[in-house]
């Protein structure tokens, strides 16, 4: 990915998309997958089917998946060429933030490190205990 607005748009759709744990765990069950899956993502999620159908909806758009229509069922593969893509464009951009920073003088108004800056995942709620929890729900 090169930088430009068409781009920069393009990127931040994609993160969006990743922006939901549902999401994320959707795409680590199709990264796992040997095949494309059909209704295996819904029975390995503890979510309604059409909560699923909806993830699976923004992460088609984003351009993460694809999916086909195979008789009454859609199956769905990871995309791993925009996939690839879009890990190619994050670690540039992490350099080019990092890059800046290193060298900036501390400001005495923000004296955070990044271990204080971002919470500890144990003492965070998780945000969406329903995936933990096998319950199945809906939207």
């Amino acid at each position: 990915m090169t930088d430009t607005p068409d781009t920069d748009d393009l990127l931040a759709l994609r993160l969006r998309a990743l922006g939901h744990p549902a999401r994320l765990a959707i795409l680590r069950a199709l990264a796992r997958a040997e095949k494309c899956q059909c209704g295996e993502i819904v029975r390995g999620l503890p979510l309604a089917q059409s909560t699923v159908s909806q993830h699976l909806k923004v992460l088609k758009e984003a351009g993460l998946i694809t999916g086909t229509i195979d008789g009454p069922r859609s199956c769905y593969c990871l995309d791993r060429a925009v996939c690839a893509e879009l890990a190619a464009a994050l670690g540039p951009l992490l350099g080019e933030w990092a890059a800046p920073l290193a060298n900036r003088p501390t400001d005495p108004n923000c004296r955070q490190t990044a271990s204080a800056s971002v919470p500890d995942r144990q003492s965070m709620p998780d945000p969406h205990p329903s995936l933990m929890s096998g319950k199945r729900i809906s939207a």
